[in-house]
């Protein structure tokens, strides 16, 4: 058996409170046990959004009865809450502000709405931006001008890795993240189709950012010195909804994450130390994160195996790697000195994760 530290993801819709028939608190913390992860940070695009302190409480509340792992929860930036979620900071896991792709009370419809966050959000705390592209080099100017650190998410593009790489190189206070999805297909993947709907939709394959191209995914791999995260992203939703007329994007992937990364390295693409420094090491330093005490993963590196969503314990019962061969089991998780995780049996209850933040 292969021992790893306790690995931690930074991108997890969990989806509670609001749209629990997806995934809940139970249901995403099983499934992170199950990929080997013993930590989550949990977004705040909820319904109703984590923006202030009677929702922050709404979330950790269930957090508290149900997780399973060890948790913080993100607050969302929105156009009029600056000064609230500073106040909330030291509570959270951090800030999300959505520059693409947002709605509701976490909508910042243009980039005079920006600066209050990046002023008033202590910079000793993770400020996370969802930004593709242009917004991308928008919130790398803000970090530049307010000389503070942030985080972009699900990096997919060769100009957004190259951008990165060009900020670091000039001492801009960036890191970032890359999705095992947007590392193993593209636009063109075949992804399984969903029923009934033949050829003029494949709801399946709808994520944001979108899957990419060849060229834009190898540039990834030419860059991984330049990646300092691995996370899912892991954003379910049901088979129904994805093969509907107007499927939401998302993929889940707390239980794929870890065997198709040590598929890759088996495959020499990636080494060990790649994914404790990006699934461990780097996390823990950029989101500013607790030692897990007598905490670690146990893994079969020689298992081969084919991924099926039914051996699963997300909610959304699908995944886009469904009937991929990899090799690379999780055997055991110890979370604090408890066995957590046993060949595909969660052995701790709802309720045993903690709240990182609570001091």
């Amino acid at each position: 058996m292969l021992k790893l530290p306790g690995l931690i993801d930074p991108h997890v819709h969990v989806r509670e409170p609001g749209q629990t028939h997806k995934e809940d608190w139970d249901s995403a913390t099983q499934a992170a046990l199950a990929g080997g992860v013993t930590m989550i940070l949990a977004m705040p695009n909820t319904k109703p959004p984590i923006f202030d302190a009677s929702t922050l409480d709404l979330a950790l509340d269930a957090a508290r009865a149900k997780a399973r792992c060890d948790y913080a929860q993100f607050l969302g930036a929105g156009p009029d809450n600056a000064e609230i979620v500073a106040s909330l900071a030291n509570k959270s896991a951090g800030l999300k502000m959505y520059l693409d792709s947002t709605f509701g009370e976490l909508r910042l419809d243009d980039m005079t709405l920006w600066g209050p966050h990046f002023q008033n959000f202590p910079k000793n705390m993770p400020l996370v931006v969802h930004s593709e592209s242009r917004t991308m080099a928008a919130a790398i100017l803000f970090a530049a001008i307010h000389d503070r650190p942030i985080h972009i998410a699900h990096v997919s593009l060769k100009e957004e890795i190259l951008l990165i790489k060009a900020a670091k190189e000039r001492g801009i206070k960036v890191t970032c993240e890359v999705c095992p999805h947007h590392l193993f297909l593209t636009a063109d993947s075949p992804l399984p189709q969903g029923e009934g709907l033949g050829v003029r939709v494949n709801g399946r394959k709808e994520v944001r950012p979108r899957l990419a191209t060849k060229e834009d995914v190898e540039a990834l791999w030419e860059n991984l010195s330049v990646i300092d995260c691995f996370a899912t992203d892991h954003a379910p939703h049901t088979v129904k909804e994805k093969d509907s007329e107007n499927p939401p994007p998302g993929f889940p992937g707390l239980e794929t994450m870890l065997p198709l990364l040590l598929t890759a390295v088996d495959l020499r693409r990636l080494t060990f130390d790649d994914l404790i420094q990006r699934m461990y090491i780097n996390p823990k330093k950029i989101f500013h994160l607790p030692e897990q005490p007598e905490t670690w993963t146990e893994i079969d590196e020689d298992s081969a195996y084919e991924i099926k969503a039914a051996n699963q314990f997300s909610r959304c019962s699908w995944t886009p790697f469904e009937g991929w061969q990899v090799k690379g089991r999780v055997r055991r998780v110890v979370l604090r000195g408890r066995e957590a995780y046993r060949d595909g049996k969660i052995l701790v209850e709802a309720g045993y994760g903690r709240n990182i933040r609570d001091a």
